[in-house]
C-alpha cells in the first residue's frame, strides 16, 4: 500500500516590523488619519511623474509603514484597478498585485529590514549590508512592462553604516519606474546625503478619533476585546497619537504600569523598596522583555514630562506640584543628566544582556538620590 505523501509545514518566521499578534502593516486595510499623505502619493503615482525615493517620516505607529504598504499593491497592480480620480491607492483585495504583496511574493517589491536569526531565534540588531545588496539582483531585471518596481526599507534607522552607504548608491542612481520608500520614525538621525536623495513626507500623530479607530480595526482583527470605556482616555493620553504604543500599552498591561510609575515618583525620596523588588522581579525574565521595555518607556515619558513642566511651569496643577517637589528650579540640570545616564544604561543593558533587576533597583535609588538633591554612596 503506498504511503500518503508528506506534508512539509513550513514555519512561519517572525517579522521586526510586526508587533505582536496584530496583523502586519501589510494586512492592515485600512489606513487612518493619513489622507493628506496617501493623497500626496495617489497624485504622484497617477500623474506618471513619481519621485524616485520617499521619506515616511513621522511618530512610530502612526500608519507609515501601512501607507508603503498601500502604495506598493497600488503601484503593482494593474492601471485600471487602481482610483481613476488619483486621490486614494485604495486597491481591491482581490487582485493579483493586493495578494501578492500580502504574501511578499510580488516579483516588483522588495522589503529591505532586520532579518531573523532561525539558530540563535532573535532579530539582528540593525539591517545589515547583505540585506541591502539583494538591490542589486532586484534592480537588475526590468518591471514587466511599463511596470514599477517597488522598495520598502522599514524601518531606515535601523540601516548600519555600510547598508546606508550601500543603499545611497542606488538613490543616486536610480533605475526607471523603481520607487524607494523609506519608513523613518527620525529622519533627522538619517545619514544627511540620504535624506537629500528622498522627498519628505511627514506625517502626523493621530488625533484621538483616528487613533480609537485604528486601534479598534486591529483589536478585531486580532479577535481582541477592545478598552473598557474608562480605559480609553488614559490610553490615548499615554499613547501619543500612536496606534502602536496604545495597543502596547494595552497588551501589557501599561495603565498598571504606569500607575506603579506614578506612585513610585510620588513617594520619592521615600522608596518603598518591597514593591520596588517586586516589580524589578517581576520584570527580570527574557519573557518579560517588552514589559521590561514598556516599563523603561513610561518611567523615563513620565520624567521627560516632568523635567519640561519645570522648566516651563505648563501643566496640571498635580503634574506642577510633583515637579516642584522632585526637582524644583535648583535641580533641572541635574535631573536631567539623570534621564540621558537612565537611558543609556537601559541601551546597554539590553544591547549586553546585563541584569534588569540590577538596573530598575538602581534606577530608582537614582532618582531618590536626586529628589533627595544628593548622589548615592
Amino acid at each position: 500500500m503506498a504511503r500518503a505523501p508528506a506534508i512539509a509545514e513550513i514555519e512561519e518566521l517572525p517579522e521586526a516590523d510586526r508587533l505582536g499578534d496584530f496583523p502586519h502593516p501589510r494586512n492592515t486595510r485600512a489606513l487612518f488619519g493619513q489622507t493628506d499623505a496617501e493623497r500626496a502619493l495617489a497624485e504622484a503615482l497617477a500623474s506618471g511623474r513619481m519621485h524616485h525615493a520617499w521619506l515616511l517620516a513621522g511618530p512610530k505607529g502612526i500608519g507609515k509603514a501601512t501607507l508603503a504598504y498601500r502604495f506598493a499593491r497600488a503601484a503593482l497592480a494593474q492601471p485600471h484597478e487602481r482610483d481613476p480620480a488619483g486621490q486614494s491607492l485604495k486597491v481591491d483585495d482581490a487582485t493579483i498585485a493586493a495578494r501578492q504583496v500580502r504574501a511578499l511574493s510580488h516579483p516588483g517589491l522588495l522589503v529591505v529590514r532586520r532579518p531573523y536569526d532561525i539558530k540563535g531565534k532573535r532579530f539582528a540588531s540593525s539591517i545589515p549590508v547583505d540585506e541591502v545588496r539583494r538591490l542589486r539582483t532586484f534592480l537588475g531585471h526590468r518591471a514587466a512592462g511599463d511596470g514599477w518596481r517597488v522598495v520598502i526599507v522599514d524601518d531606515a534607522n535601523e540601516l548600519n553604516v555600510n547598508a546606508a552607504n550601500a543603499l545611497l548608491k542606488s538613490l543616486e542612481e536610480p533605475p526607471e519606474r523603481t520607487v524607494f520608500l523609506l519608513v523613518s520614525p527620525a529622519p533627522g538621525d538619517l545619514v544627511p546625503t540620504i535624506r537629500s536623495r528622498c522627498r519628505m513626507l511627514s506625517m502626523p500623530a493621530l488625533a484621538d478619533g483616528d487613533l480609537r479607530a485604528a486601534a479598534t480595526a486591529a483589536l478585531g482583527a486580532a479577535d481582541m476585546p477592545p478598552p473598557a470605556d474608562a480605559d480609553w482616555a488614559p490610553l490615548e493620553r499615554l499613547s501619543g497619537g500612536s496606534v502602536a504604543r496604545l495597543l502596547g500599552l494595552f497588551g501589557t498591561g501599561g495603565l498598571a504600569l504606569q500607575a506603579q510609575i506614578d506612585r513610585l515618583l510620588g513617594l520619592l525620596p521615600r522608596v518603598d523598596w518591597k514593591a520596588v523588588h517586586a516589580l524589578s522581579d517581576e520584570l527580570q525574565p527574557a519573557a518579560a522583555q517588552p514589559k521590561f521595555e514598556l516599563f523603561f518607556e513610561l518611567l523615563m515619558a513620565t520624567l521627560a514630562h516632568l523635567i519640561r513642566l519645570a522648566a516651563t511651569g505648563e501643566g496640571s496643577p498635580e503634574d506642577r506640584s510633583l515637579a516642584a517637589k522632585l526637582i524644583g528650579t535648583g535641580r533641572l540640570a541635574s535631573f536631567a543628566a539623570l534621564w540621558e545616564r537612565v537611558a543609556r544604561e537601559k541601551a546597554d543593558t539590553l544591547a549586553l544582556n546585563l541584569d534588569r533587576k540590577s538596573l530598575i533597583i538602581q534606577t530608582v535609588a537614582a532618582l531618590s538620590a536626586a529628589a533627595q538633591d544628593r548622589r548615592p554612596d
